[in-house]
């Protein structure tokens, strides 16, 4: 997600207007393309005006925070892990992006970690942005500031990185305004980077000297992943307003670190100096500080770890500022049998501070626990009740109509769960402070609200809904666009992804039989597009299978058979006629069916991994790519053969595609530009001017031309942007503005076959994104086709891959194609299989070490449960379960053991009263020693 770095103020998107006949969630907006000439400069086209929007979806990923502004009613932004800010429009109730300015060279600054909203001028907002402070992240963090509302932004980098998407992410908030004298910014870091202060706005910032503690927490210590072993820091910041008067600095100000014995400290001099404040509670960290100015009372809300996805443990206290009392005030303490949770999303109700809520911030099963008190903590009730298993009383309705696919493929509810869930991750529970009755919620997959909030203590029932418009968070790994009824196909990280029949409205149901968590692939048949397959695999737990198959456009699928040690979706491609699948899965090599999946035949002559793609007009052609060779069949697909065309990028980001209505016509992206064949991959044209290829798609051609349209994500004569050829290469247009760039988007793009003008792009993080052409195009007169020479070799200039991710796994998935490498045999192994538990269920994690000479390139660990114990969510690794066996096949980023090195894995688990230890383990088939 990126374009190359700004020193002006940079420019989100602006308030939402609708497009005739249809909308396109948040930020459509007219913008201005940039003509650019390639293959020898021929004339160039008229720039075409664009508006630029969402395919509604709502939501789809980590809502770690929502920020009410504390002076202005009706002024409240979310964050989000990897997609950005938004800030909620009173008038249409939906949320518009603020961030969408962002470009590819940048992509990391669409991880929002905190989020500030300023009471003295609202006009005023601030972002820690940054996604990663480990070694996935190219760059450091930075502080965005806005003056009108996230309208425009200016930024400020810092001299370390920033995490929002690192574990922890969800405590805070990190980022604050001094409530009296709004020039003063505190700013809690991790990595040991302590606690940051600025004093002019947030245009400078620097340490606070003064203060020593900056945390030391972290996931798993022992773990070789640094993503694991990050100090997750100085985790929010809270003040006293009462002890400051308007113009000058608040003296006393709190302050939480990730510290399980030194948890809370206080300044009563404006920050000069800071004492870990006594009597505190330990053994756990403070998610949540929250300060109630009126009765002189700070709360806080503690887990035993960092979260977003564990924590077995926690407290609630309140701490009497002015005599210095500590009291625990848990609805379940710790000490309890009953308590198997954390406690985050910590609020007060600003209008009646006796009032408080706080949330179980994990607890998988049956649901999160939200609870309340009207007595400053002495005594609390549930959102629900046991009412003698599995019957629950519950003192909420549900409605879940905005985004109706929150049943995750169920038709009924499991035994001792509802249907849909009240959220888990739940680290950002807010009442509005304006309005008793009004409340928000973050989820790892939508947000939820309401406004009858008061009838909980009446005996109603809260009335809760799908809050989420406007927010589009999915990771998109794969699209296609069908002529026909079905506008949209969809491959999506954790929520699998739709066929949308109209891009305006939320589907009804994500895909089903088989249900896939993730989609890694999806495609049709150009002479049948009713025919349709997709594969991919579960986010947490087993799938049925990891492909399926429609003949109905998608309105039904089937689960197909599959190879024998197939672990993960990979790609897939369907012939023009619909006869013949092929399929490269994870775990195997490139198989090819011609009975819709009931049976398979390995393919010959191509890579395992390689990437697949189908010729659009001949049923027998297909292509694939892998280790910087293309590869093409024409017998389909049974064999492969290797093209001597050669220049193309051996790593990274590759996307190709072939073109519809011209047999033999493919187009290649890579890190170092795009490349065009005419006759099936034999020979490839290197097109003049394109540093960098993103992503390649076709639409329905202009008027006047018989060429599809070519849209491409690339980089072309130094401009990165999205593009378009109408004359089959000869000329190309920008059509998108420095306002929309979206991040990283080398994923995928698409036409529309039936609109021209229309284009489908994938973001990592900001969903699908739809562009619609708003003025009217001029007539293209065809040129002849100019015969393709076969460029010669060069030696392609690195370039930097981001490693995109999906929450809300522990572990982000990437969505780039990983290099692929041989399986090495280890030639001795061992395996730490440790287990925390707790009543039907536990947390398992995996250490797998190399004890061999050489490094071990791909794994695959098997082992068996002794009992009837069922992996219900796992971690950097794809997990399968049959039965009590289990396989774990590597993540695309830890698939390199080194000698004598270790990777880490982990999953969530349930057993039925006992918990016994599997202890038999193999690698690659070789046994391994269990420790």
């Amino acid at each position: 997600m990126r374009v190359p770095a700004r020193t002006s103020p940079a420019r989100p998107g602006r308030p939402p207007r609708r497009l005739a006949g249809a909308v396109l969630a948040a930020a459509l907006v007219t913008g201005a393309g940039t003509a650019v000439a390639a293959l020898g400069s021929p004339a160039t086209a008229a720039a075409p005006s664009y508006t630029w929007g969402n395919v509604e979806v709502v939501g789809g990923g980590f809502v770690p925070g929502i920020v009410y502004n504390q002076s202005e009613k009706g002024l409240v932004y979310a964050r989000t892990d990897i997609g950005g800010a938004y800030r909620l429009d009173q008038a249409t109730q939906r949320w518009v992006p603020l961030l969408d300015h962002i470009g590819w060279d940048e992509w990391s600054h669409t991880g929002v970690l905190s989020l500030a909203t300023d009471a003295v001028d609202p006009d005023k907002v601030y972002a820690a942005v940054g996604t990663y402070t480990n070694s996935w992240d190219p760059q450091n963090g930075a502080v965005l500031r806005s003056s009108d509302r996230g309208e425009t932004w200016q930024k400020t980098m810092l001299p370390f990185k920033v995490g929002g998407n690192m574990p922890g992410r969800g405590m805070g908030e990190r980022l604050q305004v001094d409530p009296n004298d709004n020039r003063v910014l505190y700013l809690g870091t991790e990595s040991g980077n302590g606690l940051w202060r600025s004093t002019d706005s947030g245009v400078t910032w620097a340490k606070v000297s003064a203060f020593t503690n900056p945390g030391n927490y972290v996931q798993d210590p022992t773990s070789t992943n640094d993503y694991l072993t990050s100090n997750q820091g100085v985790v929010w910041v809270t003040f006293d307003p009462s002890s400051g008067t308007k113009g000058s600095p608040t003296k006393t100000i709190y302050v939480g670190v990730a510290d399980k014995e030194n948890t809370v400290y206080r300044s009563t001099d404006a920050g000069a100096t800071w004492q870990r404040i006594p009597g505190q509670p330990t053994g756990y960290i403070a998610h949540k500080g929250v300060y109630d100015a009126k009765g002189k009372q700070l709360y806080l809300a503690t887990s035993d770890t960092g979260g977003p996805y564990d924590g077995g443990h926690g407290d609630v206290w309140r701490l009497d500022t002015t005599t210095g009392t500590w009291t625990s005030i848990s609805p379940v303490p710790s000490s309890s049998s009953d308590q198997y949770f954390g406690y985050s999303g910590l609020t007060i109700d600003r209008q009646d501070p006796d009032t408080l809520m706080v949330v179980t911030q994990i607890s998988w099963w049956p649901d999160i626990i939200v609870f309340r008190s009207t007595d400053r903590g002495a005594t609390w009730s549930r959102i629900w009740d046991w009412a003698g298993y599995p019957n629950r009383d519950l003192r909420y309705d549900l409605d879940y109509s905005g985004a109706p696919w929150l049943t995750f493929g169920k038709t009924s509810a499991p035994v001792g769960e509802p249907l849909v869930k009240l959220g888990w991750m739940t680290e950002s529970f807010e009442i509005d402070p304006f309005d008793s009755d009004k409340f928000l919620y973050g989820t790892g997959a939508t947000v939820y609200g309401g406004s009858n909030l008061t009838a909980w203590d009446t005996g109603g029932k809260v009335k809760i809904g799908v809050k989420a418009q406007g927010i589009e968070e999915t990771a998109v790994l794969d699209l296609a666009a069908p002529p026909g009824p079905v506008q949209l196909v969809s491959g999506l990280g954790d929520i699998g992804g739709f066929v949308h029949t109209d891009i305006t409205k939320v589907p009804a149901q994500m895909y089903t039989q088989p249900y896939h968590g993730s989609v890694t692939g999806v495609d049709f048949a150009e002479a049948k597009p009713a025919t349709m397959v997709r594969v991919g695999q579960a986010v947490d737990g087993t799938v049925e299978s990891h492909i399926g198959v429609s003949t109905s456009s998608g309105s039904s699928w089937w689960a197909g058979q599959q190879p024998a040690g197939v672990t993960g979706g990979g790609t897939v491609a369907m012939s023009a006629d619909g006869g013949t699948i092929v399929w490269s899965p994870a775990g195997t090599g490139v198989h090819r069916s011609t009975t819709l999946g009931s049976s398979w035949t390995a393919s010959t002559g191509v890579p395992a991994g390689a990437r697949v793609e189908a010729d659009r007009v001949n049923a027998q052609k297909f292509y694939a790519f892998g280790d910087g060779r293309f590869y093409r069949s024409t017998d389909g697909g049974a064999s492969f053969t290797a093209s001597t065309a050669t220049g193309f990028p051996t790593t990274g980001n590759i996307r190709f595609g072939a073109v519809p209505g011209y047999e033999g016509h493919v187009w290649l992206a890579g890190e170092t530009g795009l490349w065009r064949s005419t006759d099936a991959g034999a020979t490839f044209t290197k097109l003049a001017g394109f540093e960098d290829g993103g992503a390649v798609g076709f639409g329905k051609a202009a008027p006047g031309a018989t060429y599809p349209a070519v849209y491409t994500t690339s980089k072309l004569n130094g401009v990165r942007g999205f593009f378009r050829s109408t004359d089959a290469g000869a000329t190309w247009v920008r059509i998108n503005d420095d306002e929309h760039q979206y991040a990283w988007t080398g994923a995928a793009i698409t036409g529309d076959p039936d609109v021209f003008g229309r284009v489908y792009v994938g973001t990592n993080g900001r969903g699908i994104v739809v562009g619609n052409t708003s003025g009217t195009e001029p007539t293209v007169t065809p040129t002849p086709t100019v015969t393709p020479t076969v460029t010669p070799t060069v030696t392609p200039t690195p370039t930097v891959t981001p490693t995109p991710t999906v929450t809300p796994t522990p572990t982000p998935t990437p969505t780039v194609t990983p290099t692929v490498t041989p399986t090495v045999q280890p030639t001795g192994c061992s395996v730490r299989y440790t287990t925390n538990d707790w009543n039907t269920g536990f947390t398992a994690s995996l250490r797998i070490t190399n004890n061999g000479s050489a490094p071990m390139n791909g794994w695959t660990l098997a082992f068996t449960f002794p009992s009837s114990q069922q992996v219900t969510n796992g971690w950097s690794g794809a997990f399968t379960q049959t039965g009590q066996s289990v396989v774990v096949t590597n993540a695309p980023w830890n698939g390199t053991i080194a000698a004598k090195g270790s990777v880490d894995i982990g999953f969530n688990g349930s057993h039925a009263g006992s918990n016994p230890k599997p202890t038999v383990f193999t690698l690659n088939g070789t046994a391994c020693t269990a420790g």
